[in-house]
């Protein structure tokens, strides 16, 4: 593909259906070829920032996008399977939580993973800084990493914040900006697992992976006043 294909191909890829429109008007004006045309209507688009900037913005945008839908297609496509006569269950189940004393304040993260052979994990950690949904999102990525490393299959997920389970679902305009990098981890891996599900679950069904974030919290209270008592 030559140089100009190229800038051709990523300025279509990056206009949005308005800036298109627009774009072919200012060619009709001005007699620009359809490309330079675009190209001015974008960096008009782009101001100060300029355009360069602007297409990784929207190729950054696009894959998020892409990644989101692949998502919702695996978990669409497990709601689907469960529902199908004689579907087998595959054994893989995990738990998460996370938690933030005070919120925002000290975080830590419990999770469980279990599968079929035996396969038990547990996952406990102090992961610094942050607010509760913060907590509940490493939680779930962390036990997500976990279940592509023992290559998981139709993983049933468990967690009791609300807040994160609908907002990994959410279309991305309706998802948190605070939480997207977050959100756009987690989905990437949930493309990573076939049949994947994410299910809201109460605080008290989810006792273990809170017992783990809670044996977190306590181990980091302790190492710090271990600390102050050498210093």
């Amino acid at each position: 593909m030559t140089d100009q294909a190229a800038l051709q191909a990523a300025l279509l890829a990056a206009a949005f259906k308005s800036e298109l429109a627009a774009s072919r008007r200012l060619a009709r004006r001005s007699g620009m070829g359809e490309t330079e045309a675009l190209q001015a209507t974008l960096s008009l688009r782009a101001g100060v920032a300029g355009l360069d900037q602007l297409l990784r913005e929207r190729a950054a945008d696009r894959l998020r996008s892409e990644q989101a839908l692949e998502a919702r297609r695996a978990l669409a496509a497990a709601a689907q399977a469960r529902r199908r006569p004689g579907a087998a269950a595959t054994g893989w189940r995990a738990w998460f939580d996370g938690s933030a004393r005070p919120n925002p304040g000290r975080c830590t993260l419990g999770a469980v993973l279990e599968g079929p052979g035996g396969v038990h994990v547990e996952l406990s950690r102090d992961i610094g800084h942050g607010d509760s949904s913060e907590a509940e999102y490493q939680a779930l990525i962390a036990v997500l990493e976990a279940a592509v490393a023992h290559g998981a299959v139709g993983l049933a997920i468990h967690g009791d914040s609300q807040v994160v389970i609908d907002d990994v679902n959410a279309p991305d305009f309706a998802g948190s900006p605070a939480l997207q990098a977050w959100r756009g981890r987690a989905r990437a891996l949930l493309a990573r697992l076939p049949g994947a599900t994410l299910r809201w679950i109460p605080r008290h069904k989810n006792g273990r992976a809170d017992a783990l974030s809670q044996r977190a919290a306590i181990h980091a209270t302790e190492e710090e006043s271990h600390a102050r008592t050498e210093a």
